[in-house]
């Protein structure tokens, strides 16, 4: 794997230099784009508004828009904006992990100890383990800062990234109804919930539509016709909604049995 950040993380008066590499790949196929008519790809060009000519990488700059006069940026200025932040992640709290709200995960990365700090990795994922505790700092990766949080994973620190509370949308707005429900219902929910339930096992769990999509794919690759098979939407005999539970539970039951 290639590091995608390289710094340290503080731990106090503690200096653990450190690597980060990404930690989740997705799972859904690389399509291409191909023109209808002949099937050749479809190519995207920078290209410069006022020449219509196309612009190299080496030719391109960062800038910003202000008050109408572009303001361009440098890789040193990025740098320069807060260098103890592009190359540090201070721990400043512990926390409970289950304090953090899931909505402001965002993504996971490995951290790797250099050679000069695994004794202080070690000593950092051993204290974290026993304390049942995450450290949050903050640093920046791809010229924005980010909230972090730092926690065992097996045997080794994952850094996740966090949202910052303001990004998380405003939801009052929905129509949200404050219904309470009956008796009977509830109860009856509650035994549906309970005979559904089991250990948590995400590998239970696997991307079947990429699976099917690449099976389709090689079948017109073979130039095999593939047999449409129309979904059949298969409602509830009743509206009434206890009788759906009802309904739900002895179908769950056949399931498990």
């Amino acid at each position: 794997m290639r590091s995608i950040w390289t710094g340290a993380i503080g731990f106090g008066l503690v200096n653990i230099p450190v690597k980060l590499f990404g930690a989740v790949e997705e799972s859904s196929l690389d399509l291409d784009m191909l023109d209808k008519k002949d099937h050749a790809n479809i190519k995207f060009k920078r290209v410069n508004e006022n020449t219509g000519k196309e612009v190299p990488w080496s030719n391109i700059v960062r800038a910003y828009n202000l008050n109408g006069k572009y303001v361009v940026l440098t890789d040193s200025d990025f740098q320069e904006a807060m260098p103890e932040k592009t190359k540090s992640i201070d721990i400043n709290s512990f926390v409970n992990v289950s304090e953090v709200d899931p909505m402001l995960y965002e993504t996971p990365y490995f951290i790797e100890p250099e050679s000069q700090g695994k004794r202080a990795y070690a000593l950092l994922k051993t204290s974290l383990t026993k304390a049942k505790k995450a450290g949050l700092g903050s640093f920046v990766l791809r010229n924005k800062e980010h909230i972090c949080m730092i926690k065992p994973y097996g045997n080794l620190l994952v850094l996740h990234r966090l949202r910052f509370s303001e990004e998380l949308r405003d939801h009052k707005d929905l129509d949200i109804p404050a219904l309470a429900p009956k008796p009977g219902e509830l109860k009856m929910a509650l035994s549906l919930i309970k005979q559904l339930s089991e250990p948590f096992d995400i590998k239970a769990y696997k991307d079947t539509y990429s699976a099917k999509l690449m099976k389709l794919i090689k079948a017109k690759a073979a130039g095999k016709k593939t047999a449409i098979q129309p979904l059949k939407v298969v409602h509830s005999k009743t509206r009434d909604l206890m009788d759906q539970l009802k309904e739900s539970l002895v179908n769950s039951k056949k399931k498990v049995s």
